[in-house]
């Protein structure tokens, strides 16, 4: 049983983290696009040097507060991940400011990066070792349910609100805003964190030996189910990077519609597909099983994305949103509370930046290429603010939905489909 403060600090910690991955994620890309160079080609660039670095920071500081849990717990690197968090977010505009476009893209790309490390640090790694760490397998689909319930609602406001604020007060306060919420709110939930040292387990051995020996052989207590799940992280997580990067571009130029009809299609399909789901969901796969609720959003999700490539009014937008945003709340509740089942007890932060190395450095580098590729070859080719530029086009979904499906098939491959209960007593005895 999770105490109030508890609570109180998961929600605002995970609330934030979503924030500062949904500026990050989409409205990185839009700034650059709209403000350095009209060309796919620098957002994939982009995306696939913050991949390469969340997937680092995430295993190197995740295996650190593993190693330095009983003696200092995660709080410390929650706290000074969140403060420098903030402010590496608030900075991100200032690349802009370079009239070189060549220099402007390399400096984007380096703030880009220096924020990921922080984050990946604060959040991908360090946060969710300690979900883990304070959870059981009989709450933790709830929880997750809760969390992706606050993913929502900070895309609700990054996605729903951003494109107003941006309109009315230009990208580089956006950025302030969303820096300094960062800020201020990682500090205040990350003082009320709660954590009991003394039952952390010692790691023994040197913290080169913890990293080379995760995935040898003598680590009998790892089960193949483990990787089969990695493995569909992977494929579902490269086709949503082919059209993801590129969703506002897409609706912005190719759609023709405004910042803010751009916000409000969003804003109705997240608060529909993304929250209104989220908690029953989280509910479902403590019941029904972590298996059975990720097949069915495969599926869900394939018809979801070609279903939004064929919409054009607003109206249709949102429909097809939402067919496509509730099975990805499906999908990170079910291979979230699925993936923590399976981690070692000792090892749970390190083990949650290998799950970053699965679900974002081997997705954010084919996927994203996959979809700027699609662009230049199949987009609009025209001319935007003087410079060549390439328009997305539907493609991008429909080969996104199909890609999905590939999914499906490393979880098939789980062939006993034992309980979560019996495999978490299996790693952690």
């Amino acid at each position: 049983m999770l105490k109030k403060r508890t609570w109180f600090a998961i929600i605002i910690l995970g609330f934030l983290g979503s924030l500062a991955w949904g500026v990050e994620n989409q409205f990185f890309n839009t700034f650059i696009y709209d403000n350095i160079s009209p060309d796919p080609r620098p957002i994939s660039w982009m995306v696939n040097a913050s991949a390469i670095m969340a997937t680092l920071a995430s295993i190197f500081m995740g295996t650190l507060s593993d190693r330095k849990r009983h003696r200092w717990g995660r709080k410390p690197f929650l706290l000074i991940g969140y403060i420098l968090w903030g402010i590496a977010t608030a900075l991100f505009p200032t690349s802009a400011m370079f009239t070189s476009v060549s220099v402007a893209v390399f400096m984007a790309i380096l703030f880009d990066c220096v924020m990921t490390f922080l984050g990946s640090t604060a959040n991908d790694s360090v946060f969710h070792a300690y979900v883990a760490d304070v959870t059981t397998v009989e709450n933790r689909g709830k929880v997750m349910g809760i969390l992706e319930i606050l993913s929502w609602v900070a895309l609700l406001f990054v996605y729903g609100g951003a494109g107003i604020i941006i309109d009315l007060l230009g990208y580089y306060a956006f950025f302030y805003i969303v820096g300094g919420l960062v800020l201020v709110l990682g500090l205040i939930a990350g003082l009320l964190l709660e954590e009991n040292i003394t039952e952390a387990p010692v790691v023994t051995g040197s913290y080169f030996q913890q990293l080379r020996n995760s995935f040898s052989k003598s680590q009998s207590s790892l089960p193949r189910e483990l990787w089969f799940v990695l493995i569909g992280i992977t494929l579902w997580g490269v086709a949503q990077n082919v059209f993801f990067p590129y969703l506002m571009t897409y609706i912005n130029h190719f759609l023709e519609k405004t910042n803010t009809e751009s916000s409000i299609i969003v804003f109705f399909a997240i608060l529909i597909g993304g929250i209104g789901t989220a908690y029953p969901l989280g509910l479902l796969v403590d019941k029904w099983g972590r298996k059975n609720v990720a097949l069915l959003a495969i599926a869900a999700e394939a018809v979801g994305l070609v279903g939004f490539s064929l919409a054009r009014s607003n109206f249709a937008l949102v429909l097809t949103g939402i067919l496509w945003l509730a099975p990805i709340s499906a999908w990170t509740i079910a291979t979230s509370a699925w993936t923590k089942d399976l981690f070692p007890q000792d090892k749970r932060g390190q083990f949650g930046g290998y799950v970053i190395m699965f679900s974002v450095l081997f997705t954010m580098i084919p996927g994203p290429l996959l979809g700027s590729w699609l662009i230049t070859s199949f987009g609009i080719h025209t001319v935007l603010n003087g410079q060549e530029a390439f328009i997305p086009t539907p493609i991008i979904f429909q080969v996104a939905g199909i890609a999905t499906l590939l999914a499906s098939i490393p979880l098939f491959l789980i062939k006993k489909n034992k309980s979560t209960t019996k495999l978490a007593a299996v790693v952690e005895g």
